[in-house]
């Protein structure tokens, strides 16, 4: 099957921001911390000092806007 599949640019970014939230989550836990909580309360706060510095996951989730971040989970969460 050599089909050529067409993937929108939202899909991209969707998939970016999905992967960089997971890579953080995986920081965070590492680190001690559950990431659940720390996540929601970077999203809901603003406040970046909920996210570990550790392997840059402050760095990586602070580049992405937090309404995209809370559109992309959500949409997870629905389909």
């Amino acid at each position: 099957m050599d089909e050529t599949k067409i993937y929108s640019s939202e899909d991209i970014k969707d998939a970016l921001i999905e992967k960089i939230i997971k890579e953080v989550a995986f920081s965070l836990e590492e680190k001690g911390y559950n990431p659940v909580n720390q996540i929601v309360g970077y999203l809901m706060s603003g406040d970046p000092g909920y996210i570990s510095s550790y392997k840059e996951a402050r760095t990586k989730i602070s580049k992405i806007d937090r309404t995209k971040i809370m559109e992309v989970l959500v949409r997870n969460y629905i389909k």
